[in-house]
């Protein structure tokens, strides 16, 4: 692991894949860390260096002590690509990484060629659902949240089946420091980006999950029509897409980068 510095605080991030081959920055969802991505590895190692790092707030990375929003998260990635020596990638993010995807392609286009934004909204709301979540975590910590979440972020058939490849998932959220993961839940709620997607240029392709209860795919479709030519592709899954179904969303991945 390698890490990035920016405002005082510690990034942590992993870059895997021969040099040379274009890079693909990979964003990890509210409560993961950069090991969300281990489905879609073999796959995008084919294809791409895998520039992949932990948000603030997750994993190794740094908790900072004042509020943050999108643009912070944005510019965190940029930090990790100058440390890392990449001057231009493409981008995928999944949920809240989705998010900052959006931010960086109305704001930063010169650095990234192709954006995939899945599971994700340009507003995720309502903004009740995060108070009562981020009161509940400073209250009684991780534990308390995990099982309510995981039931949102796979399907019911998935959640009753080989209990193994739950545990990591599980255990990426319930090990996520509580004051790290109550910013970036305030940095979800406060974050409108509706007002961004009619400025970007970048090919983007939409990724939904049939099934996700927190990003729908009505908001998926609302954000690839916001999104000028974007392209949008719904999965049989939760919210986890990328984890659920990890062969069809590395292919879908991989097929559309592979277009630049």
């Amino acid at each position: 692991m390698s890490f990035a510095s920016r405002d005082g605080i510690r990034l942590q991030y992993a870059l895997q894949g021969r040099p040379g081959a274009p890079v693909l920055v990979l964003s990890n969802s509210l409560g993961t860390t950069l090991d969300m991505w281990d489905p879609q590895m073999p796959a995008l190692l084919e294809h791409f260096r895998v520039l992949r790092y932990d948000t603030r707030g997750h994993g190794g990375s740094g908790v900072p002590a004042q509020p943050f929003g999108m643009a912070e998260l944005g510019a965190d990635v940029l930090a990790v690509m100058d440390d890392a020596g990449v001057e231009q990638a493409h981008f995928c993010g999944l949920s809240m990484g989705g998010m900052t995807g959006i931010w960086l392609a109305h704001h930063h286009p010169a650095r990234f060629g192709r954006f995939v934004l899945a599971n994700t909204a340009a507003l995720i709301g309502p903004e009740s659902v995060w108070n009562t979540r981020i009161e509940r975590v400073r209250a009684e910590g991780m534990a308390a949240i995990a099982d309510g979440v995981l039931a949102r972020w796979f399907t019911q058939p998935w959640l009753a089946g080989d209990p193994s490849r739950m545990a990591p998932v599980r255990a990426m959220l319930e090990n996520t420091a509580p004051a790290g993961y109550t910013a970036n839940c305030a940095a979800v709620r406060d974050a409108d980006l509706r007002g961004l997607l009619g400025g970007i240029a970048a090919p983007v392709l939409v990724i939904a999950g049939t099934h996700d209860a927190a990003t729908t795919p009505e908001q998926g479709q609302a954000l690839a029509q916001g999104i000028p030519g974007a392209d949008y592709l719904a999965l049989d899954a939760a919210h986890l897409s990328n984890w659920e179904l990890p062969d069809a969303f590395s292919g879908a991945v991989v097929r559309f980068l592979s277009q630049a």
